[in-house]
């Protein structure tokens, strides 16, 4: 499998093979179990589901750092990819995050659909 680079070609992607909607489900329970208080509905628009999520990770990261980390884990984005992405700047990060999170998700609904 060959990791989408961007988040349009991620959406693209997804929504050629018809699991848009598994991404955001996938997306909806690793939240849950992460203990964060945000349900993401399956009509969804793709930009809103980026703008959502990202606002959502810079406040974790603003306020609730602990809640930022067990997102994380929950959605097993690589601590590698974490660290090459060292900023200062909370926005920026933020959005890179947000990125290797949905890309991860992606993984996850792929992994399933290919093999199950």
């Amino acid at each position: 499998m060959c990791l989408p680079t961007t988040f349009e070609g991620l959406i693209t992607e997804a929504s050629a093979l018809n699991l848009y909607k598994k991404l955001i489900a996938q997306l909806n329970k690793d939240l849950l179990l992460a203990n964060i208080d945000l349900e993401l509905d399956e009509e969804t628009l793709p930009l809103s589901l980026k703008l959502v999520l990202q606002e959502t990770v810079f406040y974790l990261i603003q306020n609730k750092f602990s809640d930022y980390l067990n997102l994380l884990y929950q959605v097993d984005v690589s601590e590698i990819k974490i660290r090459a992405l060292a900023t200062d700047d909370a926005e920026k990060l933020s959005h890179d995050v947000t990125f290797l999170i949905l890309q991860r998700e992606w993984q996850k609904v792929w992994f399933k659909a290919k093999y199950s």
